[in-house]
């Protein structure tokens, strides 16, 4: 017992720490003001990006400044007291950070961002040292990296080049200070002391942070950067299983269980597809009147759509989504299986299936049906930007969605609803299974269709199905090859309607008894809707399922975030058409519009360039455009394969797999650079003779002559004349060199103004003489 060791008293704590030395401490003020101001940018950045409801700035920022500050003033100070009670506050907020970070399991970046932000505060209260600020400044790129991945628009460009601009200074200090060099404030207070003016200006030309060279910089690094991200590869993101999904307050999470409906709630527009004039003011039911909730609402999306509304597809145009998608593509809300002969409705409207999620997450498995054909993965999260109906946009056959809500339905069209309208802030994530569009596979796909494709999508009034039948056929009669598979056929009836039929804006309204698509091809054309309402029924009148699907449109793809952007114009309607084993693929007869909306298979790894290379094409002739086209992809198929070969493989694997390999490389590199400058002096000269060889021979004497002498030192100006610049050379050479000089130098010009030969033989022997004495003299 008497050799145990004894537990020392806090006394002997506290005084043993105070009996280490003090630490260094950084004495820049100027260091120190910086790296507040590169945390305070990376703060601000994150509350633009996150576009947090109570910010983060209005706190930290003012608890940062005074913690700088006091972290200044007691600097030299052990601060023991000050230290406990940092670490204390330290540990209840880790504490508070867990029980956030459990609400937040799905979407834990803006938890993580609060909780630096947190400790930053606490940790800006003691900053004594430089390493100290070192912190400081890491937390400030991890901030304004957070703030990056959370930005869905340019808002946070601004604030990222205000960073570039504050973090090129400080780390400049920075590093002055790694270094142990005199501090900078000291040279500065040092110089203004000294009266001399062509001294400060030079101490200012030569400083380490000039307004010149830190201007240089940032531009390096502007263009640097801008360049690298416009060839930069886009490939597919999402490499984890952890999707974005967030709620806002207020969100419902179940149907009401008194209640079977689970209809679409449209505020523009009543349950029978008629015009909601309760929510409009003055209207008359026949889509005639206007107001907020119909100029903002799309009609196609709900239980009945009626087509015969007047300026149904005029919408005030803003923002409603924005989405990140590993590939761009249709995002489709909801399909419809039966014409009324003015509109569409879903006719098994009461069997909806109610789909409950897992309680310990977000996720919802949805059953993907058995395509024979290849599919793909691709996984899209979508941002509710303005408010819509609870209807859930995703791209097709979703097999697992990330959604904040405990129950989902599922209509019988392949349709999502939620107990709530999707509602601004709303996150969620799916992941979808799309199949290949394989035009063999499709061609051959037959005509073997199940019995609820039969009772369901191939439904036509017989009122209308032989006229419908007719016109079908005669468009399919123009082919110039016989139309032998079903794909054939629904490929070349929506080009054909694309190039036989306009849109018509004035397109007049229907009496009860008159049918839309009658109507639609006496008129010769429509509302942009009715071409999907006709390519359905041609296709059904000829035997071929399919039905009329309302999405949104991909959207603007914005390069600097990475989202599609999609409005509420976005919003349109196409056809799906059936093929066994396949599936349903769209087609998109709409004038203007791809016969086959963008997909995945629409390669986009260099998206930046393409965009570019799109806009460059859209102004050049079809054939130069094809060659251009042609060429690159020569090159870069070529460039591919180059990559792609074993025995590259093979080579990189050596140079890297072991010391003697990275030695190799080394020295390959140096003897490569050193070939490189050869070659690159051996192409100027080569290129400076060609230049020289077009010339006349006295012009080109003339012209080695003057490059001859700047070489030395004596550069002519561009103002000086030839004459001019020969006398001012008498103060620099000899006589006889000068003599030299005026005499190509007459010749020159008389040659040039008066066409009088000279003695080209003798001038080239003088020139020679010229070059041996300025040679030896050097």
């Amino acid at each position: 017992m008497e050799n145990s060791p004894q537990i020392p008293s806090f006394k002997a704590i506290i005084k043993q720490i105070e009996s280490f030395p003090i630490p260094k401490t950084e004495e820049s003020i100027l260091l120190r003001i910086l790296v507040q101001m590169m945390v305070i940018v990376g703060i601000v950045a994150t509350d633009v990006a996150a576009r947090s409801q109570f910010p983060m700035s209005v706190w930290a920022i003012p608890l940062s400044m005074l913690g700088g500050f006091i972290s200044w003033r007691r600097r030299k100070l052990r601060n023991i007291t000050l230290k406990f009670g940092l670490a204390i506050a330290m540990i209840v907020t880790l504490i508070v950070f867990l029980g956030n970070l459990v609400q937040s399991i799905f979407d834990n970046r803006l938890v993580l961002a609060e909780f630096l932000v947190q400790l930053q505060v606490l940790h800006s209260f003691d900053l004594p040292r430089r390493k100290d600020l070192g912190y400081s400044m890491i937390i400030g790129v991890i901030l304004i990296g957070v703030a990056a991945t959370l930005s869905q628009t340019l808002a946070f460009a601004p604030w990222l080049l205000l960073f570039l601009l504050i973090a090129i200074p400080t780390m400049v200090l920075d590093y002055r200070s790694r270094m142990g060099l005199k501090n900078w404030e000291v040279e500065y207070k040092n110089i203004q002391r000294e009266k001399n003016t062509a001294k400060k200006k030079l101490w200012w030309e030569n400083s380490v942070l000039s307004p010149k060279k830190l201007t240089t910089f940032v531009l390096i690094i502007l263009m640097l950067g801008l360049s690298l991200f416009a060839i930069m590869p886009r490939y597919p993101g999402y490499k984890l299983q952890s999707f974005p999904v967030s709620a806002p307050d207020g969100l419902q999470q179940n149907f009401n269980p008194t209640e079977k409906d689970r209809g679409i709630v449209n505020p523009g527009y009543n349950r029978d597809g008629t015009v909601n004039n309760n929510l409009m003011g003055e209207g008359n039911g026949d889509g005639s009147g206007s107001g907020s909730s119909r100029e903002d609402s799309y009609y196609g999306f709900n239980t009945t759509i009626n087509q015969n509304l007047q300026g149904s597809s005029i919408l005030r145009k803003k923002i409603v989504l924005r989405i990140r998608s590993q590939a761009p593509g249709f995002w489709r809300v909801l399909a419809f299986d039966h014409y009324t002969g003015q509109g569409w409705e879903i006719s098994r409207e009461d069997q909806t299936l109610d789909i409950q999620r897992n309680p310990w997450n977000y996720q919802f498995n949805l059953d993907v049906p058995f395509l024979q054909g290849d599919t793909h993965k691709i996984i899209q999260t979508y941002t509710v930007v303005s408010d819509l109906p609870n209807i859930i946009p995703v791209l097709k056959y979703p097999q697992y969605l990330y959604f904040p809500t405990q129950q989902l339905a599922l209509d019988t069209e392949g349709s999502l609803r939620s107990p709530t309208g999707l509602i601004e802030g709303l996150t969620y994530t799916t992941v979808s299974r799309v199949p290949y569009r394989s035009q063999t596979a499709l061609t051959q796909a037959g005509n073997n269709y199940p019995d609820s494709i039969i009772k369901y999508q191939l439904g036509i009034p017989e009122a209308i199905k032989d006229k419908v039948r007719q016109k079908a056929e005669e468009l399919l009669a123009k082919s110039p090859n016989p139309l032998e598979s079903n794909y054939a056929k629904a490929l070349y009836l929506a080009q054909a309607i694309k190039q036989n039929y306009q849109i018509q804006e004035d397109f007049p309204l229907l009496n009860d008894d008159d049918d839309l698509t009658l109507a639609f091809l006496e008129n010769g054309g429509g509302f942009p809707d009715h071409f999907a309402t006709v390519y359905t029924m041609m296709l059904r009148s000829i035997d071929i399922p399919s039905r009329f699907v309302v999405g949104f449109g991909t959207g603007q793809f914005n390069p600097f975030t990475g989202y599609y952007v999609v409005h509420n114009t976005d919003a349109h309607a196409l056809t799906e058409v059936y093929f066994p084993n396949y599936g349903w693929h769209y087609f998109d007869p709409l004038p203007g519009h791809e016969i086959i909306p963008p997909s995945f298979e629409d390669d986009n790894t260099f998206g930046v360039l393409g965009q570019l290379w799109n806009w460059v094409a859209s102004w050049l002739p079809s054939p130069i455009t094809a060659f251009i086209t042609a060429l690159f992809s020569k090159i870069f198929n070529t460039i591919t394969g180059f990559f792609s070969a074993s025995w590259l493989t093979r080579l990189w694997q050596f140079l890297t797999g072991s010391f003697v390999g990275i030695l190799m490389g080394f020295l390959s590199l140096i003897i490569l650079a050193f070939l490189s400058w050869l070659g690159w002096n051996f192409a100027q000269k080569l290129l400076y003779r060609l230049r020289l060889a077009k010339l006349n021979p006295l012009e080109k004497l003339y012209r080695e002559m003057l490059d001859f002498l700047a070489e030395k030192g004596y550069k002519k100006s561009p103002a000086q004349t030839p004459l001019e610049y020969a006398h001012s050379l008498q103060e620099f050479v000899s006589v006889e060199q000068l003599e030299i000089i005026m005499l190509i130098t007459n010749s020159y010009v008389q040659w040039r103004y008066g066409n009088i030969p000279a003695n080209l033989d003798y001038l080239q022997s003088q020139f020679r003489l010229l070059n041996r004495s300025l040679v030896k003299v050097n």
